[in-house]
């Protein structure tokens, strides 16, 4: 069972053996005996759009890379990019003041991922196509260049939502959303590594609270993006 301790929080990526070399990434969950089952990118951006070409090109080669040395890997690719509108041409990310840091340019027109009409622009969209052609590996056997679940987010810069996830894009219909990810990468876990080998299901079931941890308290049921497995 899972037990919230907050000490023994911390941060850092997980190396991965990989078969072309070795990887660092996000989140990683390995069990006894079996290796890595569970793996999740975490990937931004925050201009520079017209650069997405190379970060689908790196999104390919780093699932190629783990799926050739463990096959059954369940690997996801969160990617996250910030929500610059057309109006804010030539402001200053991060509010009053980041003017002042030399880390810190004017957004210009490449930057933009939200156009004058309130829709996503070109670039972004292709980025979109293009990792939606990367996603839904079903099985071991399946392609070692697509990835199990795949997330894009476009996270708001206005004010008054500030970093909340713009709701509008991608379309309700693509398998790209964000509240599908854990979901689609949870049940592609369950069927590799529980269904489908029940001798093994004492190692690799997934774990359940013992019970409603401070974790949870502090956050409302709707605030939280999936519901907490409680033991009963």
């Amino acid at each position: 069972m899972l037990v919230h301790n907050p000490s023994l929080g911390g941060g850092g990526e997980r190396t991965v053996y990989g078969g072309l070399k070795t990887k660092d990434v996000d989140v990683v969950v390995t069990k006894e005996g079996i290796g890595p089952v569970f793996a999740v990118s975490c990937k931004g951006a925050i201009g520079a759009f017209r650069n997405l070409t190379n970060r689908m090109e790196e999104a390919v080669g780093d699932c190629t890379n783990l799926h050739i040395a463990y096959p059954p890997l369940v690997c996801g690719y969160l990617f996250v990019m910030r929500a610059n509108r057309a109006e804010e041409v030539g402001s200053v990310p991060g509010g009053p003041g980041a003017e002042q840091s030399r880390a810190v340019r004017p957004l210009v027109e490449n930057d933009v991922a939200i156009d004058g009409h309130g829709q996503p622009v070109e670039s972004v969209r292709r980025f979109h196509a293009a990792l939606r052609e990367l996603a839904d590996r079903r099985g071991i056997r399946d392609g070692v260049s697509r990835y199990e679940a795949i997330a894009l987010a476009l996270a708001s810069t206005q004010p008054e939502c500030a970093g909340k996830i713009v709701d509008e894009f991608p379309d309700p219909g693509s398998s790209l959303r964000f509240e599908r990810f854990f979901e689609t990468l949870y049940r592609q876990y369950d069927e590799r590594f529980v269904y489908a080998a029940p001798d093994l299901k004492k190692v690799t079931a997934r774990k359940e609270w013992a019970d409603a941890p401070a974790a949870f308290s502090a956050a409302a049921p709707a605030d939280m993006d999936y519901d907490p497995r409680i033991s009963s």
